[in-house]
Formats: C-alpha cells, structure tokens, sequence
C-alpha cells in the first residue's frame, strides 16, 4: 500500500511538473529544465518516463547543436519566432488587457479576443 501511494504521488507530481514545463518552453526561463525535472521525477516510479527522458535529452542536445550550426539569419528568424509566441499567447491570456485596465489607456485592442478572458 505504502509504495503505491508512493507512485500515485510520484506521478502526480512529476504529472504537474512535467506540465509546467511544457507550457513554459517558448518562454524565457527554463521551461526544458522543468520538462526534464519532471521526466526525471516520474522516472523514478516510470520505466517509460526514463525512456522519454533520455530520448527527450538527446533530441534537444540535437537541436542545439543543429541551431548552433545555422546562419545568424536562421538563429535570428527562430528567436523572432519565440518573441511572435510569447507576445501572441501573452496578448490571448489577456495580460495586455490586465495592464491596460491598471494603466486606464483604455486601448481595447490590447484586450484578449478570448470571451473567457474578458
């Protein structure tokens, strides 16, 4: 019983981690490091989460070394890209909204166009 519950809460945990870290990748920080957190979390219970996490580890150090090989036009294009991410979901989160109203400038296209949002 002891080493199930283990589990459950091993995996719930890692479960929640693991998530944050997935949402946080386009954003600066370090959402890859919170992914691989997570992984390792659940692959202390998880035979397939230890899989995951070294297939997840390999395929990012690929794509580091594949970015680090571009062009700066390429390198710059993938950054623009990021930035166009984070500023679009910051936008349909309604975070320009909530500075808009705290700010008074009453601009409605800084608001979210998600009715959940407003």
């Amino acid at each position: 019983m002891k080493k199930r519950a283990k589990k459950i809460i091993t995996g719930i945990v890692g479960g929640l981690v693991l998530v944050v870290g997935i949402i946080a990748i386009p954003y600066p920080g370090p959402g890859w490091l919170i992914v691989f957190t997570g992984l390792a979390i659940l692959s202390t219970e998880f035979e397939w989460a230890e899989r995951v996490l070294k297939y997840a580890r390999g395929k990012y150090d690929a794509w580091q070394d594949w970015l680090a090989r571009q062009s700066a036009v390429v390198r710059a294009l993938f950054w623009i890209a990021t930035c166009a991410i984070v500023i679009v979901t910051i936008w349909l989160l309604n975070g320009y909204g909530i500075l808009n109203q705290l700010l008074g400038l009453n601009w409605d296209w800084l608001r979210s166009p998600l009715p959940i949002f407003q």
